[in-house]
């Protein structure tokens, strides 16, 4: 699990609470003779490598039929195929379960779809269904339910994760009593259908708070498709449907050749460093043909055993529209604090805490007194995210009765705010050989936790950015995690101009003690890079990168992975420069290289005017507009979406996907889903 909660520390994982002893385990069916031993890998396919989508799934089953998994995800896509199951390794989920670690939700889904689909087959012993059974309705699906632990309940996908489990599990087991909650599965499903519905409703209307994550919309997408099969409340099954739509469409819009590549809300250093470790590549692989599968993947087992859900044909030929010459889509996603009564949310009310907790607005001033409740509430000052809460408590308490809290707040928002996802908006530039992809002026000057603003992506593993690293022990914000500094950043076209301002003050959560920002550029991973008056030069295939420090640079000599692929810049103001080209447009790469050294560059304290060889006269800075050949280019208030296959406004009513002859059209207030025609009419495998 990565943490949705880092400003508030290092997590700790939660003590197994009533967990048998190895020598009181279960009875549970041994490991099967002929199960497999070692593993086999996949290979990263840049153009749909199957036409089919049968054949793409037979591939996906095949490699976890030839490979050992373990969890339950691998182990359900194993029983579809008929193979016994690997019961040892399950019953190490169901461990989790029990002990409530973090990430115990993401662990339950699978143990869901599990039961529901074989929990009367003979492919599973008596002895495991019982304490599957045991586990279900033991666990805790609520922070107001009792019960110390130190799970994240909160965050969007874990919100979803959380209520759609607490509703399924108790549809499954509707008159059986919950050992947690006190209440049958019937009043289980009462509870958690509004919250399920909340969610959804501001997913179709305003989009991801984790907008774009290469990390978390995988994981949104488990409980999604296990609402979309399982669940018998035709609403809820629907709109989770339509919601799975636009996720899918958020990804084909967004990826360059199946790397999930562009601006993210959360990612981390792994993710972003190589498309070939990106989570939703799995889900690429089976909907797209691109990139590369990975056994036990929550999103595509859950899309490969799908019964119900059909991926319209219009996402996919979006996804793999590789000779349109150019692609640009704008869109924006997620709320702001300030606007929550617009949004039906009310920052006193406890039930409207965890909505809020979504954006991770903690320390927002407006959250934070119903933070102090929802500690109180929830028992939170056990919880070990909380920890840094809990060692301040006397003088927090003293703020809350002294009615300071908001102020204090709000004086150190750049850094107790790092956390928080306000409304974003989003330029994805996209070519046949190249993607360049920016949250546009988004939050400059505060500190970052995972936000990941900016990416150009000229293959699976040879991307570009920047960060303001931060000298950390924790997870984020670290080293390539996240930022100790925002920048103000904008994009035109194929430009990027990223604007540094590193803070000095003292913070209450991160020290930005790291002078300098620096750039992920892997040159062993790109065909030939060239350096000229200040210049970077990479190319990869026909698709051309040009990077500009305003500050002197140099490469990362020292051992370790990060050798000559990280580019560091002293410094704590720096502007980047970034321009992409390609042959078709740009001619051979040394002639795209001298006219972009020749370009006019001229800064004046933060602000820059750059005379692009594509884009004019571009005059950005740390304050004012942005300005092409002297015109203001809008930074904000873009639609839902906005590119050549679909127009929405913000909020939407309805959204309808066009490309030649497919199209998809969402109604929300009527739930009406009609597309032209869907990638595959029938499963491979059912049961």
């Amino acid at each position: 699990m990565y943490r949705a909660c880092r400003w508030l520390g290092v997590a700790l994982l939660a003590l197994p609470l009533n967990v048998a002893s190895a020598a009181d385990k279960p009875d549970v069916a041994p490991t099967p003779k002929d199960y497999p031993t070692t593993h086999s890998g996949d290979t990263y396919c840049s153009t749909p490598f199957a036409d089919s989508y049968a054949d793409r799934l037979k591939a996906f089953m095949d490699l976890h039929a030839a490979n050992p998994g373990g969890d339950p995800y691998a182990e359900t896509v194993r029983m579809a195929l008929g193979y016994l199951p690997d019961e040892q390794g399950m019953l190490r989920a169901l461990e989790k379960i029990d002990a409530r670690k973090d990430c115990a939700d993401f662990t339950m889904h699978g143990i869901l779809r599990l039961m529901y689909r074989f929990g009367d087959s003979s492919l599973l012993s008596g002895a495991f269904r019982s304490c599957a059974r045991k586990s279900i309705l033991g666990f805790k699906y609520w922070p107001d339910e009792p019960g110390i632990d130190s799970m994240c309940s909160w965050s969007e996908n874990h919100f979803i994760l959380f209520s759609s489990a607490g509703y399924l599990a108790g549809q499954l087991f509707p008159d059986e009593a919950f050992v947690n909650s006190g209440r049958t599965g019937r009043e289980q499903m009462n509870v958690f259908r509004p919250r399920i519905l909340r969610w959804l409703d501001l997913r179709f209307r305003t989009g991801f708070s984790e907008w774009l994550s290469n990390v978390y919309y995988e994981e949104d997408l488990a409980p999604l498709l296990n609402l979309v099969d399982l669940c018998k409340d035709p609403e809820i099954s629907q709109r989770a449907t339509m919601v799975t739509d636009l996720m899918l469409l958020d990804i084909a819009l967004n990826s360059f050749h199946g790397v999930f590549g562009s601006t993210h809300g959360r990612s981390y250093e792994q993710h972003k460093k190589s498309g070939l470790s990106d989570s939703t590549r799995s889900v690429a692989k089976l909907l797209f043909g691109l990139n590369t599968f990975c056994v036990g993947d929550m999103g595509s087992t859950g899309f490969a055993l799908s019964e119900h859900y059909r991926m319209p044909r219009v996402i996919y030929d979006i996804a793999t529209d590789f000779e349109r010459p150019e692609m640009l889509n704008r869109q924006r996603a997620g709320i702001k604090v300030s606007e929550a009564r617009r949004w039906g949310l009310d920052c006193n009310r406890l039930e409207d805490g965890m909505t809020f907790f979504t954006l991770e607005a903690y320390a927002h001033p407006k959250i934070i007194n119903l933070t102090m409740r929802m500690l109180d509430e929830y028992q939170w000052w056990q919880n070990d995210f909380f920890k840094p809460f809990a060692n301040q408590r006397q003088m927090l308490e003293t703020g809350r009765r002294w009615h300071v809290l908001p102020l204090v707040a709000w004086w150190f928002r750049h850094d107790v705010q790092r956390n928080l996802r306000d409304e974003v908006n989003i330029y994805t530039y996209r070519t046949p050989d190249y993607m360049l992809s920016t949250a546009q002026d988004y939050r400059s000057g505060y500190g970052g936790d995972q936000q990941h603003i900016w990416q150009a992506t000229l293959g699976a593993e040879a991307p570009c950015f920047t960060t303001h690293p931060v000298d950390s022990k924790g997870s984020s914000p670290a080293y390539w995690t996240g930022s100790g500094s925002l920048p103000r950043a904008a994009q035109v076209k194929n430009v990027a101009i990223i604007v540094y301002k590193i803070s000095t003050e003292t913070g209450l959560y991160i020290k930005h003690a790291l002078d300098f920002t620096h750039a992920w550029l892997p040159r062993d991973k790109f065909d030939e890079v060239i350096e000229k008056d200040g210049w970077i030069f990479a190319r990869k295939g026909d698709g051309y990168l040009a990077l500009w420090s305003q500050q002197p640079y140099h490469w990362q000599t020292g051992e370790g992975p990060d050798k000559d692929r990280e580019v560091i810049a002293p410094g704590l103001r720096n502007i980047w420069i970034c321009e992409l080209g390609r042959r078709e447009t740009d001619g051979e790469f040394a002639a795209f290289a001298d006219r972009i050294r020749q370009a006019e560059i001229i800064v004046t304290g933060l602000s820059v005017r750059y005379q692009s060889p594509s884009q004019g006269t571009l005059e950005f800075g740390w304050w004012g507009p942005l300005k092409q050949n002297g015109a203001v280019i809008p930074l904000k208030d873009y639609g839902r979406y906005d590119n050549p296959y679909v127009e929405a406004g913000f909020p939407p009513a309805t959204i309808a996907v066009r490309n030649g002859d497919h199209s998809l059209n969402l109604n929300w207030d009527t739930c009406e889903r009609t597309a032209s025609a869907f990638v595959t009419d029938e499963p491979l495998v059912r049961k």
